[in-house]
């Protein structure tokens, strides 16, 4: 029956499951963008971009002439790059090659899979920051709002002008790891623990914190107050498998589990030292260097903060927090020779976000003294980073 007869004699025209399928999706985006504060956080993430690649322009002159992608992905970015191309083997004149065992092989592979879209390795791994740090700021603002309603906004601009923001930019793991473990803590607080489980998991593909994640989400399993949903409890194993099959990866390539820890000590000095050896080596180095000093003294500066926010959600008796928290300060405090990226961790500390953002939006004062202090130190950290400073 041609569409003529078929008008002819009532029938509705056939549709198109392309198009039908173009409607669906289409529709399911608007849903999703559909809350007010979603489409704050979008533009939050958006304009602070814009703001700190203008700032990145205006840092350059006198300081550095790299092209910006170079700019933005040195040091870890370039290991990740380096798996994704050549594998743990590194390329042929990677003289250090070994160390490439630390980082875990969940972003890599994504770059991996991103090659025949995007064939410029460096491109790639920043717009993986990019897109990330865009799921990152809806996932906040929700995650916010979950424990009060209307703080979202305040939450997600304390987090993009935090010190250490400018790795949100860089070719780093940081965007694509929260952009995991932050909906993971959503879910997990809806009681969708199967789903939390697989974003879990996916986080501890891309880093080892994916563990400390898992920890967190346990505890919070047990003193759930919606009840305990037994036969989900298995699930919440499962962000655990990826960090053993790398682990049983790096057995069949080096004979040892933890080739990557190892790795970690031989070639960044991370290998367990008492508490206050560390902090005195810290401060030592911070006095010595003259080049690291800012580096190190925001180090410092960072490690109490950890301590402080420990303490603080002990006394709010926040221990899914606690359980999430602790175990980082273990590894960043005690687990190296001194502080080293504690800084740059500090963006996986959502609980300081949170409480920046459900406080200062009840007590705004606290909220400009924490943007007071955050914010010029992060366009130092910008602008140093991207410059070729170390910083975090």
């Amino acid at each position: 029956m041609t569409e003529t007869q078929r008008a002819e004699a009532g029938v509705e025209p056939a549709s198109d499951p392309g198009v039908a399928r173009s409607d669906e999706r289409l529709g399911r985006l608007r849903r999703l963008l559909d809350r007010p504060a979603d489409r704050t956080a979008l533009l939050i993430w958006f304009f602070w971009h814009v703001a700190t690649y203008i700032y990145m322009v205006l840092a350059a002159p006198g300081r550095t002439e790299a092209p910006l992608l170079d700019r933005l992905t040195p040091w870890d970015a370039d290991n990740f790059i380096a798996i994704a191309q050549y594998g743990y083997d590194g390329p042929p004149d990677m003289s250090d090659a070994p160390k490439l065992v630390a980082f875990f092989p969940g972003l890599p592979l994504l770059l991996r899979d991103l090659h025949w879209l995007i064939p410029n390795w460096s491109l790639a791994i920043v717009l993986v920051s990019l897109v990330a740090s865009a799921v990152v700021a809806v996932a906040l603002s929700r995650l916010s709002d979950s424990y009060r309603q209307g703080t979202g906004t305040w939450t997600v601009l304390a987090f993009f002008l935090s010190p250490f923001a400018v790795f949100l930019l860089a070719g780093y793991s940081e965007a694509p790891f929260l952009a995991l473990a932050i909906p993971a803590w959503l879910l997990a607080r809806r009681g969708r623990w199967a789903a939390a489980s697989v974003c879990a998991a996916l986080a501890s593909s891309i880093r080892v914190s994916g563990l400390f994640l898992a920890f967190g989400l346990a505890v919070m399993f047990l003193v759930a107050e919606n009840g305990r949903q037994w036969r989900k409890l298995p699930w919440l194993a499962l962000p655990g498998v990826p960090v053993l099959a790398y682990m049983l990866y790096l057995w069949n390539r080096t004979g040892d589990l933890m080739a990557w820890k190892a790795a970690e000590a031989q070639y960044w000095g991370r290998f367990p030292e008492k508490p206050w050896l560390v902090f005195l080596n810290t401060w030592n180095r911070s006095i010595d260097e003259v080049v690291l000093r800012t580096s190190y003294q925001e180090e410092m500066l960072a490690a109490a903060v950890l301590v402080a926010l420990i303490v603080w959600r002990l006394v709010r008796f926040r221990w899914a927090d606690v359980a999430y928290l602790a175990p980082q300060g273990v590894a960043l405090l005690a687990m190296s020779s001194f502080y080293m990226s504690v800084g740059r961790a500090s963006l996986l500390w959502w609980p300081l976000y949170l409480s920046v953002g459900i406080v200062g939006s009840r007590r705004p004062w606290v909220f400009m003294a924490y943007l007071a202090v955050a914010v010029p130190v992060m366009a130092i950290n910008v602008g140093n980073f991207t410059t070729g400073a170390w910083v975090g």
